[in-house]
């Protein structure tokens, strides 16, 4: 069980949703009889900008930090995550979640206590249950299928996760952090632990994300293993070459047997030649571009860089 004077840190991303993150504020009061401090990230709000006085009026402590521009979902939590760990470093426990209502408040606990064993550095929430329309979870489906095929490896949890202060300062050293937070957690070599977790119901309004933008997200996620992506592509490539020149050398040996319908020989070998050349082609262009990712040295930015204002509730 954890103590009620346990600190926890919460970093959320707020784009244009001040109603839902009020909503959720009052129920992590509510719910969560912990010392809670909310780090909600505005992503760049226009429209319906966050107060921090929606913090206080939950009888929460906490801090609003405002983006000079949309950054998007990822790049929103990464400068949450870098202000923890600059901030913060003294925090047990931080969690990770949306602030629409789809990542419930009365899950956080169960993220909590999975965390508490010394062999697990992060907890992911893995979805046992959604309310997403058919077509969703069938896109999702062959999303995590194509995932695993390209990557070699499973993703199966979104942003909703508990980490401690040192999963959290190795996540910010790394620059696929804002590119995909997922991918990155997987490529960190930390101990992660799942947790089984029911998706809630928005509180309201409708998802900013449209298949574009899901599409985009997918593609980042897959961009985060690069170079396993391409390698795997090469070998493709390189299998189905063979398998041309194989293809080939079996139509000349029926050619010369006379086994061949007419015009039928120069067809096959003319097809066979060009898939030969293409993928040929497919596989030095991977080749090259797996060297060039390999030694590319981009250096991970700082979450300050993006920060507009932080504004702090006052003290209780």
């Amino acid at each position: 069980m954890l103590l009620k004077n346990t600190k926890i840190i919460i970093i959320t991303p707020i784009y244009e949703d001040n109603e839902a993150s009020s909503m959720l504020f009052q129920e992590i009061s509510e719910i969560l009889d912990y010392e809670v401090y909310i780090v909600a990230v505005d992503d760049g709000s226009v429209i319906k900008p966050v107060s921090i006085e929606n913090v206080e009026n939950s009888k929460l402590q906490g801090v609003v930090i405002k983006l000079k521009r949309n950054l998007g979902h990822q790049g929103a939590i990464s400068v949450g995550l870098g202000y923890v760990s600059e901030h913060h470093s003294d925090s047990k426990y931080i969690v990770v979640m949306d602030s629409d209502g789809e990542d419930m408040p009365s899950s956080i606990s169960q993220l909590i206590q999975s965390l508490s064993s010394k062999n697990v550095d992060l907890v992911v929430a893995k979805r046992k249950s959604r309310i997403e329309s058919l077509i969703f979870r069938i896109f999702y489906a062959v999303y995590k299928l194509i995932f695993q095929l390209f990557t070699g490896r499973t993703i199966n949890f979104g942003n909703f996760m508990a980490l401690k202060p040192g999963a959290v300062s190795r996540l910010v050293e790394m620059r696929e952090l804002w590119l995909h937070v997922a991918g990155c957690v997987l490529t960190s070599k930390l101990r992660i632990a799942t947790c089984e977790i029911d998706r809630g119901a928005r509180y309201t309004g409708t998802s900013k994300m449209n298949f574009v933008s899901l599409a985009l997200h997918g593609f980042r996620g897959l961009m985060v293993f690069a170079e396993d992506v391409l390698v795997r592509v090469g070998i493709a490539c390189s299998l189905i070459a063979f398998l041309s020149i194989f293809a080939g050398m079996a139509a000349i040996v029926l050619k010369v047997m006379g086994i061949a319908t007419p015009g039928w020989f120069s067809i096959a070998l003319g097809v066979l030649l060009l898939v030969f050349l293409q993928t040929a082609a497919l596989t030095l262009m991977t080749l090259m571009l797996t060297g060039v990712v390999k030694s590319g040295t981009m250096v991970s930015a700082r979450y300050s860089d993006f920060v507009h204002s932080i504004i702090h509730s006052k003290d209780k």
